[in-house]
């Protein structure tokens, strides 16, 4: 499997040939979601979610088609009727030839004024797994984990904590949109060797448009 880190918070996976985007929202590349025969979305927000994306990528490939949770669905299922279909905490399925899970409910807390939303994550192979806006557990240990490194929800400690209680082998910086280079190296060392620890797994930053091959 190859893993491609699109803008903020959007990744692209391809395997044999087919490609899954997850969360190609207002922050990442207008094309972030082209050529994909599959498209999932954890949440509403607009940097995770732009109907924009999803019709440039929808009307590039007819059959491509997208998984998300009743809210988003609610708003595109009319422009693509019967390429939209709501999943939630505990479903599986298979999308483009990848084997889905879907795991989590609610979006973190941004402050207790804010009413939560609902929000899920996704875990793609059996092996990696991207939580959305929430620092989700999933039940199943995962090889690597696409980490929600900043934002209004989240704090360093939380991160550091997610990390240790998640195990991964691997862990993948997105929902980075946010940040400039002084920040990455602050991040970058605080989950790195001269850190506080994070369980003994690799932390890594892939800049926008970076490949890798997962094993």
């Amino acid at each position: 499997m190859k893993l491609t880190k699109k803008g903020h918070a959007c990744v692209r996976l391809e395997k044999d040939g087919q490609v899954l985007v997850i969360d190609p929202g207002a922050f990442t590349e207008e094309d972030a979601a082209v050529g994909a025969e599959a498209i999932l979305i954890t949440h509403e927000h607009i940097d995770h979610f732009n109907e924009d994306r999803l019709r440039l990528a929808l009307d590039a490939n007819p059959a491509a088609q997208v998984w998300t949770l009743k809210s988003v669905a609610d708003q595109v299922s009319a422009a693509f009727p019967g390429r939209v279909h709501t999943v939630g905490e505990g479903d599986t399925f298979t999308a483009a030839g990848f084997d889905i899970e879907v795991h989590g409910q609610l979006h973190a807390v941004i402050h207790p004024d804010i009413p939560r939303i609902a929000n899920q994550g996704y875990v793609v192979d059996g092996s990696v797994f991207h939580p959305g806006d929430a620092l989700t557990v999933p039940d199943r240990p995962v090889d690597t984990l696409l980490l929600p490194l900043q934002a209004p929800w989240s704090k360093l400690s939380e991160v550091v904590d997610y990390l240790r209680e998640v195990k991964p082998q691997r862990a993948f910086d997105v929902h980075d949109g946010l940040l400039n280079d002084i920040a990455f190296m602050i991040y970058g060392r605080m989950l790195g060797p001269d850190g506080p620890g994070i369980g003994g797994g690799e932390h890594r930053r892939l800049v926008p448009g970076e490949s890798v091959e997962l094993a």
